[in-house]
C-alpha cells in the first residue's frame, strides 16, 4: 500500500498541509526544524501505536492551536496507478485520525476508516509502517523496553492481530497490579482470572514474537555479505509457558515490587553482528557472543547503524513475501551518516524492492542517484512544496 494523499490539520508545526506523493520514493528536504520529521510522524500514525516519536496525543497538537489535531490519508495499492482526484481503486481506504477537543476526552485517539469509526488496532489490517530515526541509533545500548517496542513493530507487520493481543495483555496486567497494591485480603478468584487472561494473551504474544524472530534470523543468516551488516537475532526472557501458575506463585513478590516481574513484557531482543567474531571474555569464561557473533551493544556506532538498516530492509522484504504487501518505510535522516558507497547501495536496494519509501534530509544532494520518478518535496516555514 502507498499513501496517495496526506492532509494535516493543527498537527505539530502545521496549521494545515496537504501532500500528494507518488508510490515510490518520497524525498523531503529542508533545514533542521523545518517539520520534515513531523510529516513522517503523521504517516506513522496510520499504524497502531503512538507513532515514531512515542509521543502522547496532546503533544502532537500544534502549540498555540485550538487543541486537538487531525490527520487524514488516502491509501491504495502501490501498483494501482491511482492518481489523486480519480476514482478509488479496489483495496483503497480513507483513514482519518485525530483527537477531540472536549474536556472529557482531551487525549483520546479517534480513528475512522472509510467514514466509519474503527479501533486503532484495525489499522494494521490495511497497511504496515516501519521506521528508522536518529533516536533509534542507541537501540542496542539502552534498556530492553525500546527493543521490545522495536520488535513488536516488526511482529505487527506479519501478525496484524499482535497489537490487540498486546492491548489485552497490558490491560489484564494493569488490573492485576492495581489489585496487588491493595492490602490483604485480596480477591483471589479475580486475581486468578486476571492471571489466566495474561497467560492467554501472553502466549499469543510470545508465539508471534518467536515466529517473527526465527523467520528473520534465518533470512539474515542466509544472506550474502554486503554493505549492511547481517544481524543475528535471539529472544530472551518473557516466556509464556505455564505463566498463570508462575504469576500466582509470584504474587507477594510482585506486590512488593509494584509490578509484574514475569511474563512476555520482560522479553528482550538480543542482536549480534554475524560478520564479526565473538570477543574473548575473562580467563575461564565463555566468549562474548559465541557463534552468534559480536553483541551489537559492543559494536561501533557505525556498525550498529548498519545492523539496524540491514535488519529493517530484510524484514521489509520478508513481509512482502509472507504477507503479500510491502511495508511503507519511513527513514528519517537516513543518508546523513552513510558514506557515498553505502548510500548508493541503500537507494539501489530500496528501488529494486519497490514500495513507498519516505526519506528526509537537509538537502536534496544527499539523494543523488534517485531518479526523476521520486516525489521531491521541500519543507520550509510550515509549508510543503515541490522541490
Amino acid at each position: 500500500m502507498a499513501v496517495r494523499r496526506l492532509s494535516l490539520s493543527q498537527f505539530r508545526s502545521y496549521p494545515d498541509a496537504v501532500v500528494a506523493p507518488g508510490p515510490g520514493f518520497v524525498i523531503l528536504s529542508g533545514e533542521n526544524g523545518a517539520g520534515k520529521t513531523n510529516l513522517l510522524e503523521a504517516v506513522s500514525l496510520l499504524a497502531p501505536g503512538r507513532g515514531l516519536r512515542g509521543a502522547t496525543l496532546a503533544e502532537m497538537a500544534r502549540r498555540g492551536g485550538p487543541g486537538g489535531f487531525a490527520v487524514a490519508a488516502r491509501i491504495s495499492p502501490a501498483d494501482s496507478g491511482e492518481q489523486v482526484g480519480t476514482r478509488e481503486s479496489p483495496g483503497s481506504a480513507e483513514i482519518d485520525i485525530g483527537t477531540g477537543t472536549t474536556a472529557a476526552a482531551p487525549d483520546r485517539r479517534q480513528v475512522r476508516i472509510n467514514g466509519a469509526p474503527a479501533a486503532a488496532n484495525s489499522l494494521s489490517e490495511w497497511l504496515s509502517v516501519l521506521w528508522l530515526t536518529p533516536a533509534m541509533d542507541r537501540l542496542f545500548v539502552e534498556g530492553a523496553s525500546a527493543r521490545r517496542r522495536f520488535l513488536d513493530r516488526l511482529v505487527l507487520a506479519l501478525h496484524p492481530g499482535h497489537a490487540a493481543q498486546a492491548t489485552r495483555y497490558d490491560a489484564a496486567m494493569r488490573a492485576r497490579n492495581k489489585l496487588l497494591a491493595e492490602p490483604p485480603p485480596r480477591d483471589e478468584a479475580w486475581l486468578a482470572a486476571l492471571e489466566a487472561r495474561m497467560a492467554e494473551h501472553g502466549a499469543a504474544l510470545a508465539e508471534a514474537r518467536a515466529t517473527t524472530v526465527a523467520l528473520l534470523a534465518d533470512r539474515l543468516a542466509d544472506a550474502p555479505e554486503g554493505p549492511f551488516a547481517r544481524a543475528g537475532l535471539a529472544l530472551t526472557g518473557g516466556g509464556a509457558g505455564d505463566l498463570a501458575r508462575r504469576l500466582a506463585a509470584g504474587r507477594e513478590r510482585d506486590a512488593a515490587a509494584g509490578r509484574a516481574l514475569d511474563g512476555p513484557h520482560r522479553a528482550d531482543l538480543i542482536v549480534s553482528h554475524l560478520g564479526k567474531p565473538a570477543l574473548s571474555g575473562p580467563a575461564g569464561s565463555l566468549p562474548v557472543g559465541g557463534e552468534g557473533g559480536q553483541p551489537a551493544s559492543l559494536c561501533s556506532t557505525g556498525e550498529q547503524k548498519a545492523l539496524l538498516i540491514g535488519l529493517v530492509l530484510a524484514h521489509a522484504e520478508l513481509v512482502a513475501e509472507r504477507a503479500g504487501r510491502r511495508p511503507i518505510l519511513l527513514l528519517d535522516e537516513i543518508a546523513a551518516h552513510l558514506d557515498p558507497v553505502r548510500r548508493a547501495a541503500l537507494f539501489e536496494r530500496l528501488e529494486a524492492a519497490g514500495g513507498q519509501v519516505w526519506m528526509t534530509g537537509t538537502e536534496p544532494g544527499l539523494f543523488v542517484g534517485i531518479g526523476d520518478g521520486a516525489s521531491w518535496l521541500e519543507v520550509r516555514d510550515g509549508v510543503v512544496r515541490p522541490a
